[in-house]
């Protein structure tokens, strides 16, 4: 099918230089005289923790006590760990805001990672891209029995999310270090600090392939960084260039995915997830929440992501929150975009397809705004999603843009990301840290240089 680019934006592409310094410098000078909104924060209302009591529901309802992994999508027992991280965000969040006691968030982390420390990993190097969450087998996304290869970018994921209660819950610094160690990282991350994922298809060998774009590939990289790896490559925003749509620069990636066979998807989602994890810090900057963001170029991209959306409102009356969600019945999943694939407003399957009729508001995109941002038009975006729930089974999530009602599907990604979005707003950047009393289990493991040497471990840890 011909996508037609709308004709109301101007689509000036602007090349940008082999240097991302040069283009973030120039970014800053140049809307430098715009306003940054600063995020919400403070105790939840009882209207908000209201909905995060909601947003757990989902959890209480998909959660397997054989293994305590939980359903990606309701009542479906399948799971990615880019799923299970949001998961994990959760079930941090509800214990924050008591929605659990201690005893019950014990009780499914043990079992967690417990599981976590005992699967089988894919050509026993790392986790498979899915597992059946009623007995921990590995899938393919069909839930049939199989390896399928790893996905780098949940693994990132994954590895902030550990971080994190391996930092707010020390007690758990152990089984987390040793599930861990014994993954093997020889092809995820390479000498430059490239990621890449692994491929595995039906009668052919394994393809270890690059992985991540733009917005994407530098969140799940802090990940593996967070653990002292080397990924300088992957955290460069090259190759790039921009688009100007409504009057901002809009950041895409240029790897070409006729070539690549991987899509540059320009959603809110990973921006989202950086500024409320990571504070659009860089990994080395360990202070408590702040509005100094020492990424200073995701954190301008992410404020650009979110201006267009807001103009594109303004302009067209289109109430915009784009991100990939999932579906109710086949594709099944979709990336939402703000651009893709040469076209502003694009929605596309994974394998290319344009699907115009599955725009939407995404909950985790509106409710990300909403934090991140404090401004008329993100309160606009709280009304309009705030009640959009089923109380026995969680947010759904989206609304249609085109007026066809809601997406009627519920997934732990969506419900688990507006936990941690409440969170936010309660205690600001996610990842804490503590006094250190005495080198974790993994400290001690980068410091064997016998041991682990066949697992490519990083050479060394910087001091925590």
């Amino acid at each position: 099918m011909r996508l037609v680019p709308l004709l109301c934006l101007t689509c000036t592409l602007t090349a940008c230089g082999n240097s991302y310094q040069g283009f973030s410098n120039d970014i800053v000078t140049r809307h430098s005289h715009w306003d940054t909104p600063e995020p919400r924060s403070g105790d939840l209302t009882e209207k908000e923790l209201e909905m995060a009591t909601i947003a757990w529901k989902y959890f209480e309802n998909n959660y397997q006590e054989s293994t305590g992994l939980v359903n990606a999508v309701n009542n479906y027992p399948s799971v990615t760990w880019w799923d299970a991280s949001s998961y994990l965000a959760g079930m941090v969040s509800a214990l924050e805001f008591g929605i659990i006691k201690r005893e019950e968030f014990d009780r499914r982390f043990t079992k967690f990672i417990t599981t976590l420390n005992t699967l089988d990993l894919f050509m026993g190097e790392l986790p498979n891209k899915a597992y059946n969450t009623q007995n921990a087998a590995k899938v393919d996304y069909a839930n049939q029995p199989g390896e399928i290869g790893y996905s780098a970018l949940d693994l990132g994921r994954l590895l902030i999310w550990l971080h994190i209660i391996k930092h707010r819950f020390p007690q758990y610094a152990s089984a987390i270090d040793s599930a861990v160690l014994r993954w093997n990282f020889c092809n995820v991350v390479d000498e430059n600090g490239t990621m890449f994922g692994a491929l595995l298809e039906p009668g052919k060998p394994v393809q270890y392939l690059q992985e991540g774009r733009l917005g994407y590939e530098e969140y799940a990289a802090k990940g593996f960084e967070l653990w002292g790896f080397n990924t300088d490559q992957a955290l460069m925003p090259e190759p790039y260039a921009t688009i100007n749509m409504y009057g901002y620069d809009i950041p895409y990636d240029t790897r070409d995915p006729r070539k690549l066979k991987a899509h540059s998807y320009v959603v809110t989602e990973s921006y989202v997830l950086d500024g409320i994890e990571l504070g659009w810090d860089v990994t080395s900057d360990k202070s408590a929440h702040d509005d100094d963001y020492s990424h200073e170029w995701i954190a301008d991209f992410a404020l650009q992501i979110y201006r267009v959306q807001e103009k594109r409102y303004h302009e067209t009356g289109i109430i915009t929150a784009r991100t990939e969600h999932q579906l109710a019945g086949a594709p099944y999943f979709v990336y939402d975009t703000i651009y893709t694939d040469g076209f502003a407003w694009n929605t596309i399957s994974e394998a290319g397809e344009f699907l115009p009729q599955y725009a939407a508001v995404a909950i985790k995109g509106a409710m990300g705004m909403w934090v991140l941002w404090d401004t008329e038009y993100t309160d606009l975006l709280f009304e309009h999603v705030s009640n959009v729930y089923d109380r026995e089974k969680g947010f759904y999530e989206g609304i249609f843009e085109n007026g066809t009602g809601l997406i009627n599907t519920f997934t732990s990604n969506n419900n688990g990301i507006l936990l941690e979005i409440l969170l936010y707003k309660k205690q600001g950047k996610l990842l804490q840290y503590q006094d250190k009393t005495a080198p974790s289990l993994w400290d001690k493991a980068l410091k064997n240089p016998f041991e682990y040497q066949s697992q490519c471990l990083p050479k060394q840890l910087a001091s925590q």
